[in-house]
């Protein structure tokens, strides 16, 4: 469980991060996923800054998960 919580929180904090380099310098075009959601136009940097606290979140209770077991 510890293993999947942790690369939950990679892909988050990783699709955060891409989205974030994307609106500012324009790398990641292809992979920054918020960028090709229509729906999310106007509010990408919220998103990609939601998503890295998201995953920073799921990566401590990864650790607390680790501890548990």
């Amino acid at each position: 469980m510890k293993n999947l919580l942790g690369f939950v929180a990679f892909l988050l904090i990783a699709q955060g991060a891409g989205g974030i380099a994307h609106t500012f310098i324009g790398w990641f075009d292809k992979w920054a996923l918020v960028d090709h959601l229509a729906f999310l136009d106007g509010y990408e940097i919220y998103v990609c800054v939601l998503l890295i606290a998201l995953g920073l979140a799921v990566g401590a209770a990864s650790d607390a998960v680790g501890r548990h077991e």
